[in-house]
């Protein structure tokens, strides 16, 4: 009998070790890959480079991004079919919103602090430009509110007796916001709802108007490259609306709890505003792919992510670039 025990306490024990093992292995070295969402706007697209250079060659981790629009993603993240969503505009959309209270997603950091967005337009539809010879051809337009009296001015050539306004890509968290926002603001008789294909033929539509001189209502945000390119006004909302943004990392719950050392790094990314809307424009006009980009990013500054890993991690991505 106390053979008997004696083994049972012993197998006990090895299995008891053999769990601890297992979960000290952690979620890399387990050969479990992180999986990204593949989001599809600039900043989102070099941000999740720079996770995925940090984690492979600091941490030894298999990575891989999977393509998908936000809102696609964001179900994958509350599912676990993926871990991390690089840049997520925290409470904007409600399959976060819902995910987040059912305790499926947690989202971490701050990856990026001063982001902003809205509904713009070219600073001469208001002002005008002497250089351009553009007379200002909305004098008084300050709010959305304003825009039912300006609906010629911004007007759709498809639909030429209302206003365009360009909303997000189809699938984007925005789309949905800003169409609630055309109804909320009595807008969706005198505007179309216009949603670009993707967020390059929303620049494009922009930049084009732009180079022009004609009038543009668009919604827009920061960080991107095309802030840099163009003098813009943003319109006010009503008395009271906070539109601050808040930006994390969001990460499935499941990765949250069985990957803390990652975690750890993930929570510490930081990329200061300035510096990523340079980087931004820079792929822009040097035509860098993102994942090239990254790693020029890491290389040139390494003041900004050492702060986020080990030290030992840090030799190890030196190293690699």
């Amino acid at each position: 009998m106390k053979m008997h025990k004696t083994l049972l306490t012993t197998l006990l024990s090895m299995g008891l070790l053999a769990a601890s093992g297992a979960q000290a292995a952690g979620w890399c070295e387990s050969g479990k890959a992180v999986k990204f969402a593949g989001l599809n706007w600039e900043s989102g697209m070099l941000l999740t480079d720079v996770m995925q250079v940090v984690l492979e060659k600091g941490y030894g981790c298999k990575t891989d991004s999977l393509p998908g629009n936000s809102i696609t993603m964001e179900n994958a993240l509350g599912s676990n079919d993926i871990q991390v969503f690089a840049e997520e505009w925290v409470g904007r959309s409600e399959v976060w919103n819902k995910a987040e209270k059912a305790g499926k997603v947690v989202g971490v950091g701050a990856p990026v602090v001063g982001a902003i967005e809205g509904w713009y337009v070219p600073r001469y539809v208001i002002e005008g430009d002497a250089k351009r010879k553009l007379e200002a051809k909305a004098p008084d337009l300050k709010n959305i509110a304003d825009l039912g009296k300006y609906a010629s001015v911004f007007k759709d050539q498809e639909e030429p007796t209302k206003g365009r306004f360009y909303n997000c890509p189809a699938g984007w968290t925005c789309e949905l916001d800003n169409s609630e926002m055309l109804k909320s603001y009595g807008l969706e008789s005198s505007y179309t709802n216009f949603r670009p294909g993707t967020g390059p033929a929303l620049d494009a539509a922009v930049l084009s108007s732009y180079k022009r001189g004609e009038p543009i209502l668009f919604y827009y945000w920061s960080p991107t490259p095309l802030m840099g390119q163009v003098d813009l006004v943003k319109l006010d909302e009503k008395p009271g609306v906070d539109k601050s943004v808040t930006v994390k990392v969001g990460l499935s719950k499941t990765f949250h709890d069985e990957a803390p050392e990652l975690v750890a790094v993930l929570e510490k990314v930081n990329l200061p505003i300035d510096l990523l809307n340079q980087n931004l424009a820079r792929m822009t006009k040097e035509r860098i792919e993102s994942p090239k980009l990254a790693k020029v990013f890491l290389k040139e500054h390494p003041e900004v992510w050492h702060a986020w890993v080990s030290e030992e991690a840090a030799r190890k991505i030196d190293a690699a670039l």
